[in-house]
């Protein structure tokens, strides 16, 4: 058995993180991750290579690598189940770890969070936040439930596993050679391009 260090890990690699892959294998979302990537992608030049953190079955860089054929793909994912399923993504390189322990072996124009730091334990978020720092050499993107101040938010009926707070704004303090390019809101609402309603943030190093 894997030994974690917080107990997010484990719920995460183990029987809830399984049942996660099945209700969020579908079809439906295709259009929409296309949609949210292509508005978020339009504010970034030049992307070769992305990496995701907490990628799961890899519709984000699906969606990715719908609109831009030719990038290089890479995502971590805890869960073997959804590790799986990744690894059947075309030439992607796919890591089965925690965040905690990943390093990335070289670095990419776009390193990505979207739906992880939200589940992360709060005394862990530096650790994740340094590991996306260090995956890219360009731009970051953060899309994750925002809100100005911590706060924690009962999840499916359990306690301590998802928190919101002003993650980018962490990571700018953090980084002082990072810098915000844009940002924008999915709602769930949409009646075109649905999703989970998310803050996105797309975050840049400064030349030099």
């Amino acid at each position: 058995m894997e030994q974690y260090q917080t107990r997010q890990e484990e719920f995460w690699a183990g029987e809830f993180g399984d049942s996660y892959v099945d209700r969020n294998d579908s079809s439906q979302l295709t259009g929409a991750k296309a949609a949210f990537w292509t508005k978020v992608l339009s504010h970034a030049r030049q992307i070769k290579s992305v990496i995701e953190l907490g990628a799961n079955i890899g519709l984000n860089l699906r969606a990715i690598q719908s609109i831009l054929p030719e990038v290089s793909l890479a995502g971590v994912e805890i869960n073997k189940k959804a590790y799986s399923q990744l690894c059947q993504i075309p030439d992607i390189r796919a890591y089965n770890e925690s965040v905690f322990d990943f390093s990335a072996e070289q670095t990419y124009t776009l390193s990505v969070s979207c739906g992880l730091m939200i589940h992360i334990n709060p005394e862990f978020l530096p650790v994740v936040y340094d590991v996306l720092y260090r995956s890219t050499d360009k731009y970051i993107l953060v899309a994750e439930y925002y809100n100005p101040t911590p706060v924690t938010v009962n999840y499916r009926g359990y306690g301590d596993r998802l928190f919101k707070r002003d993650f980018p704004g962490e990571m700018l303090e953090r980084f002082s050679d990072l810098s915000l390019v844009d940002y924008g809101f999915v709602y769930h609402g949409d009646p075109k391009f649905p999703l989970d309603d998310l803050h996105w943030f797309l975050l840049t190093k400064q030349a030099g």
